[in-house]
């Protein structure tokens, strides 16, 4: 019994150092680099994402030359 409770401590222990059991990304080479350049434009996209979404894409009014940046 003792020794089944190391085993299941020491595996507990272990167990954050060795990754998911199931891989995120393909193990083909030329498709696992499709996926991360696929996954690396969408977090690149993410910040034009959030400044159209906060509408901080916009013209700044501080801007020393005037600038409308609505529809004409």
């Amino acid at each position: 019994m003792r020794r089944l409770l190391i085993t299941a401590l020491l595996l507990l222990a272990l167990s954050p150092s060795v990754g998911c059991i199931l891989p995120a990304f393909s193990g083909d080479r030329q498709r696992r680099t499709q996926q991360l350049i696929f996954t690396s434009d969408n977090m690149r996209m993410f910040l034009d994402e959030w400044e159209r979404f906060w509408f901080l894409d916009q013209p700044s009014h501080l801007t020393p030359y005037r600038t409308h940046g609505g529809i004409i």
